[in-house]
C-alpha cells in the first residue's frame, strides 16, 4: 500500500465470524468490496482473517464525510444487518485520522 495522506480517515472493523453461511458471507464481502471502491472518497482497503474467524478490515477514506456516506449507504447497511443477524458473533469498529504514514519494503 502506498503512503496515506495526513488526515485520511481509517475505519477499522474487527469482527469474529460465526460458522454460518460461509458462501453467503463470501458473496456479500466481495459485493461490499466492489461497492466500496466505487464510492466517492474511497482510497483503499486492507483485510485479514485468521483460521479462528477473527478478521480485521481497515478501509481508508479521504475525509469523514466520505466515511460516513459509506456507513450510511443502503446496500452497506443491509449487509451490516445481515452480519449482525448471521455472520458475526461480535465486532468492534474504530474510526481514526491518520497523522503519520510511511512504507518500508525489503530490498
Amino acid at each position: 500500500m502506498a503512503k496515506l495522506p495526513r488526515g485520511t480517515i481509517s475505519v477499522i472493523f474487527v469482527a469474529q465470524r460465526t460458522d454460518a453461511d460461509a458462501v453467503g458471507y463470501a458473496r456479500a464481502a466481495a459485493m461490499m468490496e466492489t461497492l466500496a471502491v466505487q464510492q466517492k472518497g474511497y482510497i483503499a482497503m486492507d483485510s485479514v482473517r485468521g483460521s479462528d474467524g477473527l478478521g480485521i478490515t481497515v478501509s481508508y477514506w479521504t475525509d469523514e464525510a466520505s466515511a460516513k456516506a459509506w456507513r450510511d449507504h443502503p446496500e452497506h447497511m443491509a449487509v451490516r444487518d445481515a452480519g449482525r443477524d448471521l455472520w458475526y458473533s461480535d465486532y468492534s469498529l474504530h474510526v481514526a485520522e491518520v497523522t503519520r504514514s510511511y512504507d518500508w519494503e525489503k530490498p
